[in-house]
């Protein structure tokens, strides 16, 4: 099992990216930006290799603006060796990778444009993993999207987009998580059947909304939508509600006693886990320990 966190590491004292204003976009900017977002990248992972944290989630924004139409600059000639040096070190340390489209990128929306923008965004992350030359098993998460009103329709309309939309490149890298208020694992698992998307199971957001599956049988039936072979192991994210406050919001820090009670009855299924939790590295390091003691 690898364990990993996403996006930013606290400890380095960096956040993951340097980014701009759209209003003052230029190609001098997003250069700039690109390379200290790499250079940040590569000391993050070194960082993760040291702790044996070897799952990490890309920010979207290592390229900001790459799925915008202001941005015409060929990034991933300019950074060929860039990335493909960070690609090698992923290989070599058998680190694994993932990227999470922002909230806007919604395949099932009855918006056009917005569906166009979604997949511009899907195509840039799907560019931007090939260009590290990391298999299939890196992936692209995202949310089912909106019911609008009509949970069914909704659900056809993403089947369509994205069967029909997206590219074989990304539909190769797309997978989709359960929410805590819309799509459930069973109304994932439904897709699943007409779209053959892989489903990541969000852990903590199965708490919020399920449809009566246990822990074990959720993942079960996420862990059966995933093929070894091309998609690696099933990838889970975790966490604990924050204690007092509403319901779905990610805790600060790991509850060690739940998440020891988690592992004890969930490990020998077989996933990679991310934390989606608020001190990122830090909880990711005491969950490795806590790993470690129980193997």
């Amino acid at each position: 099992m690898k364990i990993g966190y996403p996006c930013i590491n606290q400890s380095l004292g960096k956040k993951t990216i340097s980014t701009f204003r759209l209003s003052s976009y230029s190609e001098e900017k997003l250069i700039k930006a690109v390379s200290y977002n790499l250079s940040v990248l590569k000391e993050i992972l070194s960082y993760n290799i040291q702790y044996s944290l070897l799952f990490f989630r890309i920010s979207s924004d290592i390229i900001p603006f790459a799925s915008h139409p202001i941005c015409k600059f060929d990034w991933k000639t300019y950074f060929k060796k860039d990335l493909l040096r960070l690609g090698q070190m992923v290989n070599e340390k058998k680190i694994r990778i993932s990227m999470h489209p922002d909230q806007f990128v919604v395949l099932n929306s009855p918006n056009k444009e917005v569906v166009k923008n979604g997949i511009r965004e899907i195509n840039y992350q799907t560019a931007f993993l090939d260009a590290m030359k990391l298999d299939n098993s890196a992936k692209i998460q995202i949310h089912v999207g909106g019911t609008y009103s009509d949970k069914i329709s909704s659900s056809d309309r993403f089947i369509k987009n994205y069967n029909t939309l997206l590219s074989v490149e990304a539909r190769s890298r797309v997978v989709i998580e359960n929410d805590d208020q819309r799509f459930s694992l069973k109304d994932c698992l439904v897709i699943h059947d007409r779209a053959n998307v892989p489903i990541l199971l969000d852990v903590f957001h199965h708490e919020c909304l399920n449809d009566g599956h246990s822990i074990q049988n959720a993942i079960s039936d996420a862990g059966n939508t995933w093929k070894k072979d091309k998609d690696g192991v099933m990838m889970m994210d975790y966490s604990n509600q924050e204690p007092n406050f509403r319901r779905g919001k990610h805790a600060d820090t790991l509850d060690v006693i739940k998440f020891n009670r988690f592992l004890l009855t969930t490990m020998d299924s077989g996933y990679d886990l991310m934390l989606e939790i608020k001190d990122k590295e830090r909880s990711a390091i005491r969950a490795r320990h806590i790993l470690d003691q129980l193997a």
